[in-house]
């Protein structure tokens, strides 16, 4: 069983690895914009904030197994195939992209806005007041966000091998469902549980480490 499991293991986490960071540089400034076009913030942009919500909404309101047939000609494009483990990463950010942008446009309001109207008073420009206030000031959470980033691509992955995707998703079905090995199943669903725990325990303590200091 084991020559089974840590392949597909080792093809979810690369699936996700890559998903969360390209997730990441889309969704990451996205979530910034959000929060500095809105009206009386740092950067008044009315318009373009509106926009960026509609097109969000649109994207987050997308079931993925239905976004991942849609983008199979995208898959195909950038990576030379519209299924696979490393096709199914395509899908996999445009999913997580908006919901990465709302993570951390919350994470970023939570900041008091005291601190944002000290440094405009002391001259800081918009992005010194970006990187050097939000970003820090945020990031306990914003590491919370991530974590629960991740925790959805693992969940995504798992839905992506029912048409192909690979990692344990696939595993669990093809072998254990439609080749009615309950076992590999259960080993499967088993393998993705504690993989959800550890990410989740790992981004707890960080979150929890930043924020003593």
């Amino acid at each position: 069983m084991a020559e089974l499991i840590i392949p597909s293991l080792l093809e979810t986490l690369y699936m996700v690895f890559f998903s969360t960071v390209f997730s990441l540089l889309i969704g990451f400034p996205l979530g910034i914009v959000l929060v500095i076009t809105e009206k009386n913030n740092i950067w008044e942009k009315p318009v373009l904030n509106k926009i960026l919500n509609s097109v969000i909404n649109v994207l987050r309101s997308f079931p993925f197994i239905i976004l991942m047939i849609v983008v199979f000609p995208l898959s195909k494009l950038i990576v030379g195939q519209s299924i696979g483990t490393t096709a199914t990463i395509v899908p996999l950010s445009i999913a997580a992209a908006p919901f990465v942008a709302r993570i951390i446009e919350s994470s970023i309001k939570e900041v008091d806005k005291g601190v944002i109207e000290l440094s405009l008073s002391m001259g800081a420009t918009v992005p010194e007041i970006i990187f050097k206030v939000l970003i820090p000031e945020a990031m306990p959470s914003l590491i919370l966000g991530i974590t629960m980033t991740i925790i959805n691509l693992i969940g995504y992955s798992a839905m992506a091998g029912a048409i192909g995707g690979g990692g344990l998703g696939n595993l669990a079905i093809r072998f254990g469902l439609y080749g009615f090995k309950t076992d590999i199943m259960l080993v499967s669903v088993l393998v993705i549980i504690l993989l959800v725990q550890g990410i989740q325990y790992l981004g707890n303590k960080l979150s929890a480490s930043i924020n003593k200091k």
